[in-house]
């Protein structure tokens, strides 16, 4: 089995500069092939005390072949539609038969979620959408801080406790515990601020979060590709420190970044000075241009 077509998306903030000085969101997009590895919960996360010696954990699926592109001035189902293209209809390099698990990892937003079952429907393409767990090792940190100081030791403890629980697939479990822990505290209000958010965002994705199965079939269970593409093609170039740029001049760097990316470069580079010759030198209507004074 190969679980080839994954595709991730992700946003990442650039700073443009439009008719006022503000911040502009780009919607980002990786596809990649990978082969299964199988995983168990503490190949993921070392357990409470730390790893023994005995064993070395199993790594995660490798990205292969892997394409970035991504928009600040497109709307996310532009970024989603293409992800897909790629997935889809490249198969030179993705191979002719399609007979690949595709899997789609998210942040949970509701919007990307719709965008992203309304192209899969329409492309009649069956796929396995899976939480980023980095997301929810993020609500569960912030939980924590209701328990524990920050710089207590326990609190690395309690979370990897808690998210082992999650990969093994009892996060209902998880949130129940986690909210009666809090109950057994009285905590209340602004205390547990963090808890409810955090079991609320378990809750609201119950579908996405059966890393068990995930583990068992070898499937990436965090978006690391799509977070090295935002600092790749955003980060390390429209955010850099005093920059400001107009959404089409970002817009074309983008593009051009993702380009060389995907080794694409050499391509599209013949492909300009064929058009730009054409263009100067072969133009159906130069005899008609006259000398101005």
């Amino acid at each position: 089995m190969m679980a080839g077509g994954s595709s991730a998306t992700a946003s990442s903030m650039a700073v443009l500069r439009a008719l006022r000085i503000r911040k502009r969101m780009a919607t980002l997009a990786a596809v990649y092939d990978a082969d299964p590895a199988v995983r168990r919960p503490h190949d993921v996360i070392a357990p409470p005390g730390g790893r023994s010696t005995a064993r070395i954990p199993r790594p995660g699926p490798k990205a292969q072949a892997k394409w970035l592109t991504g928009s600040v001035e497109h709307d996310p189902e532009y970024v989603i539609a293409a992800a897909f293209v790629q997935a889809q209809e490249r198969p030179a390099a993705r191979g002719p038969q399609h007979h690949r698990c595709w899997v789609v990892l998210v942040n949970g937003a509701r919007h990307q979620l719709d965008l992203i079952r309304a192209e899969a429907k329409r492309r009649g393409v069956t796929i396995h959408i899976v939480l980023d767990l980095v997301h929810v090792i993020e609500k569960l940190r912030a939980a924590s801080h209701c328990f524990h100081a920050p710089a207590d030791p326990a609190t690395e403890d309690w979370i990897a406790v808690q998210t082992a629980r999650i990969l093994r697939g009892c996060a209902q479990q998880a949130a129940d515990e986690i909210r009666a822990e809090a109950d057994h505290r009285k905590l209340a209000g602004d205390q547990r601020t963090a808890i409810d958010k955090a079991c609320q965002y378990l809750a609201n994705n119950a579908e996405f979060v059966h890393y068990d199965r995930a583990l068992t079939a070898g499937w990436p269970i965090a978006s690391g590709g799509v977070e090295g593409t935002a600092r790749h093609l955003i980060a390390d170039r429209l955010d850099i420190t005093g920059s400001r740029w107009s959404v089409p001049g970002a817009e074309a760097l983008l593009i051009l970044r993702a380009v060389i990316s995907n080794d694409d470069f050499p391509a599209y580079w013949r492909f300009h000075t064929a058009h730009e010759h054409h263009r100067v030198h072969e133009s159906p209507d130069q005899d008609r241009y006259g000398l101005v004074s």
